[in-house]
């Protein structure tokens, strides 16, 4: 955020990335942050104001009451969120502000009652969030040390399974289901310090929708993508990585798959350095697929091959800028922390996905992802 910029956001730190990161503390509830001639203030209520004044001592803290009083004083009927930011804005002598694309419409209006001018900043009110510093690469990489734990102890779990005749991954007993891998990696990841959302266990025809999370029992011999994500309950950063294995023996097809779906990823690799252009990364990776003969299209009305972008910006988001993709307008940067993630989707033979996470420097780019890709468990 420039300091030279006067700068508002009303939002929750809990799922606002950009609160957060002017903040630093998690918040539950809405609340009234503005950075004034590079200066940040915060409004707290008197549940909040004294863990503020510990957690976030770069902030000024202002006590919600006492602003509510000083309405009241001053005849305000019902006195809400857009007078405390009238009352606060013009002590300070400020008629406009700055605001957030998802700033809340509806306050927008309220403030324009009040005579108080609401400018959307286009290019978003912490643009520097997209390049990170020494010690956000030390809690993304916190972050990924959860997920690895996470994965790790569901590779396990399909190590110790068995093979019944009908070729389902037998645990404990009985089928190994999605769900039960699912909650294996998820609370292995909580016992770390993270929260696991929506993590990805999905075998067979089930991999070939990259979102798709997985569901029903899984079968032997069979590419299964796992995919974790998990935010640190600590910090709020996210760690992400995804790796394909087999149970069993995997088929000549599924080999090659991996094979070159592993070599693509290198290829990204090579290429992401800084100012290299990030659609140009994605094109290489594709023209790679395509030589190998994986072509990319809609078949039997759904898409196979080579259909999303080669990574994402990690951070307070799991998705942020900058994107690797046939569409990305901008280029790498030192500073950017970005995911690695091609992937190759079949119906007949299954889908394969590698991720890995890069911090784009100055020289080669730095794999903060440690865990070893093996494909058959």
């Amino acid at each position: 955020m420039s300091k030279s910029e006067n700068t508002l956001i009303v939002a929750d730190s809990e799922h606002d990335a950009n609160m957060l990161y002017s903040v630093g503390m998690f918040v539950p509830d809405p609340f009234i942050y503005f950075r004034i001639n590079g200066r940040c203030h915060i409004v707290m209520n008197d549940l909040e104001i004294d863990r503020a004044r510990k957690q976030a001592p770069h902030c000024r803290i202002i006590s919600q009451s006492l602003c509510l009083e000083k309405l009241r004083k001053a005849r305000v009927k019902n006195p809400g969120t857009a007078a405390i930011i009238s009352l606060l804005l013009r002590e300070r002598n400020l008629k406009k502000i700055s605001v957030p694309a998802n700033f809340p419409l509806g306050l927008a209006r309220e403030l324009r009652n009040y005579r108080i001018k609401v400018r959307v900043k286009e290019d978003g009110v912490c643009p520097q969030r997209e390049f990170k510093q020494a010690d956000e690469v030390k809690k993304i990489s916190a972050a990924l040390v959860m997920a690895e734990v996470g994965l790790a102890e569901g590779i396990q779990a399909l190590k110790n399974s068995k093979i019944s005749r009908d070729r389902k991954i037998i645990y404990h007993g009985v089928p190994l289901t999605s769900e039960k891998l699912r909650s294996i990696i998820n609370t292995v990841i909580m016992q770390a310090g993270g929260l696991a959302s929506h993590t990805i266990v999905a075998g067979g025809r089930q991999g070939c929708d990259p979102h798709e999370q997985g569901h029903g029992v899984l079968r032997a011999h069979q590419p299964i993508i796992l995919d974790v994500f998990p935010r640190s309950q600590k910090t709020g950063y996210f760690g992400d990585i995804t790796r394909t294995v087999v149970k069993g023996r995997a088929s000549e097809a599924v080999r090659r798959l991996y094979q070159t779906v592993a070599h693509g990823q290198e290829i990204a690799f090579a290429k992401a350095r800084h100012k290299a252009k990030a659609s140009a990364i994605h094109k290489a990776v594709q023209d790679y697929f395509e030589s190998q003969g994986y072509k990319t299209g809609k078949k039997n009305g759904r898409m196979q091959g080579f259909f999303h972008g080669t990574g994402h910006g990690l951070g307070l988001e799991i998705h942020e800028a900058p994107r690797i993709s046939p569409s990305a307008q901008g280029e790498l940067r030192a500073g950017h922390v970005v995911t690695i993630e091609p992937g190759l989707y079949y119906p007949e033979i299954g889908g394969v996905r590698l991720e890995d996470v890069a911090f784009i420097t100055r020289e080669a780019p730095r794999n903060l992802t440690k865990f070893e890709k093996v494909l058959e468990v």
